[in-house]
């Protein structure tokens, strides 16, 4: 009888590649190799949740979010990684189509549909990239056929009549888009003059005309590891979500400067961890998380029936932010598919089913609705949808921002009330709504309720502020 094997035998017969795949042994690498080994892993294992997500029309999160989780250890590299993988993606399917490498003739070892992504990487760095060291498997296998890669490559160039590459990307993509790094001042830990005396320090830094705790730096500046991002003093007011959850449930809690109690109502309980880190993070004292579907909670149970303010974010397309979450770099951007109109119905019928709900709540007395979106059937329509139960409930539309250039379409009397920012001059898509309860209906001193940058996740905040 041979001997049983070792557990750390058995470890070393098969090691996990990193990408949700096995590897026989990770190979023995030092500094830049080992890095780029280890990038092209986290970055396949995002580029995989980016590229089903296209694919099913439902993305969990933004690229960049993604990126910028804790678990990625090199975010800068495994961005920069995924951004051109996804450029060249278009031309690097053709090549591997055209070459047949993937052909199950050429007897890739381990190539199954989870290490796909991995091989596009490998592909963009052999052809486009920075030079690929022997080491894992698919990286050992594809550099075997690197002049049958490179070769088909230069066939593909023929073939569409463009003397490089440069000009063959151009055929199909939409230009690239720069936005300003926004920044929000955490007035809970510091002020925002301190904090533009911190930052001018390496950065160029200017005040927002219209929000007093926001700060304008220019595109591309990474703040990720800036130690006022690491203690909580500043949040980075990525509106695609490039930051964690709670955003907008930590702005209340500086806006409300520790008075009152915040509510914030989150379903996915992916997210409800990272919810509670960022509230932690900011230093805020008065939040409770509520791991509920805004839908099944009864306005009229005790915990809610006082609540006075609500703030409803609901799903939506996202189609305000599909710049600077990078969606133009998404497969079905690329191809120029029309736009799904059975999903944004879908979607508007939530969006008016959740603002007909928050409508409900006995002592409201002010509710922001809100999305990301440029669409008219998942903003105006929604709205000119529920103005009916909204009067019957006493709430009429008001008129936030009055100096503010942009308001909604003129589709019915009183959407000059309603809030539009236009992707091509102020850089993104938002759409807001404010409703208030009539004064001569008001039971209660009204309650200040701030405009909140939003994102396309779903997530429901609401707040209850102290009775009289």
């Amino acid at each position: 009888m041979g001997r049983v094997p070792t557990k750390q035998q058995k470890n070393n017969r098969s090691k996990d590649g990193g990408d949700g795949t096995q590897e026989k042994q990770k190979p023995s690498l030092k500094g830049a190799e080992r890095s780029a080994y280890f990038a092209r892993r986290e970055a396949a294992k995002v580029l995989r949740v980016v590229l089903q997500g296209d694919a099913n029309r439902r993305a969990l999160a933004s690229i960049k979010s993604l990126i910028y989780k804790p678990s990625v250890r090199n975010k800068k590299a495994t961005f920069a990684l995924i951004c051109q993988t996804l450029k060249h993606l278009p031309i690097i399917k053709n090549v591997l189509e055209a070459s047949s490498i993937l052909n199950t003739k050429w007897k890739l070892p381990l190539i199954s549909q989870r290490q796909q992504e991995l091989v596009y990487i490998i592909v963009y760095d052999i052809l486009f990239g920075q030079a690929v060291a022997v080491a894992g498997d698919a990286e050992k296998y594809l550099m075997r056929h690197k002049n049958a890669l490179q070769s088909t490559l230069k066939q593909l160039l023929l073939r569409r009549n463009v003397k490089n590459v440069k000009q063959l990307i151009a055929l199909n993509q939409l230009p690239d888009v720069s936005l300003p790094r926004y920044v929000r001042v955490n007035t809970l830990k510091l002020d925002v003059d301190s904090a533009l005396l911190e930052l001018q320090q390496k950065y160029s830094v200017e005040k927002d005309d219209l929000l007093p705790d926001l700060l304008i730096l220019p595109p591309g500046t990474d703040l990720h590891d800036h130690p006022l991002v690491n203690n909580g003093s500043i949040f980075m007011q990525v509106i695609d979500a490039c930051a964690a959850p709670g955003n907008k449930t930590v702005h209340l809690a500086a806006l409300m400067k520790r008075k009152g109690r915040i509510i914030a109502c989150e379903l996915n309980k992916q997210r409800i961890k990272r919810l509670k880190e960022t509230i932690k993070l900011s230093g805020a004292s008065n939040i409770h998380v509520l791991n509920e579907d805004f839908l099944n909670i009864d306005p009229k149970a005790p915990s809610y029936s006082k609540v006075k303010a609500i703030l409803l974010d609901p799903s939506c397309s996202g189609s305000g932010t599909a710049a600077s979450r990078l969606d133009h770099l998404l497969p079905s951007k690329a191809a120029g598919q029309d736009t799904d109109m059975e999903r944004l119905n879908k979607l508007a019928a939530f969006q008016r089913k959740a603002l007909q709900h928050a409508l409900s709540f006995p002592a409201v007395e002010k509710i922001v609705y809100s999305t990301c979106s440029i669409n008219q059937i998942e903003n105006e329509d929604v709205i000119k949808s529920v103005l009916p139960i909204a009067e019957s409930h006493g709430f009429e539309l008001v008129k936030p921002f009055p100096e503010w250039h942009c308001r909604g379409l003129p589709v019915f009397k009183g959407s000059e009330n309603l809030v539009r920012t236009d992707p091509a001059t102020d850089g993104e898509g938002f759409f807001i709504a404010l409703f208030a309860k009539k004064k001569n209906v008001q039971k209660t001193k009204q309650h200040f309720f701030p405009r909140i940058h939003t994102d396309p996740f779903r997530t429901w905040l609401y707040y209850r502020l102290n009775g009289p």
